[in-house]
């Protein structure tokens, strides 16, 4: 079934810039605003596949660091 072309007409005056405006994706599967992005480098992001990988990793690190720490 084809949809009907809609006859829009643009009834916007010229002057109005939304270029400057925030555009704010929400939806299932967007991220939060306030969860921060984090951008891996191709050859790490074939080792840690996902978020769960990363933080695991990190956390093993982190653990890690503090046995150092107190060691000294």
């Amino acid at each position: 079934m084809k949809k009907a072309k809609e006859n829009l007409e643009d009834d916007l005056c010229p002057e109005y810039d939304f270029h400057s405006l925030r555009v704010i994706a929400s939806g299932p599967g967007r991220r939060k605003p306030t969860e921060p992005t984090i951008a891996l480098a191709p050859d790490v992001a074939q080792v840690f596949p996902d978020s769960d990988s990363v933080n695991e990793a990190l956390r093993f690190l982190m653990r890690i660091i503090e046995k150092e720490m107190a060691c000294q």
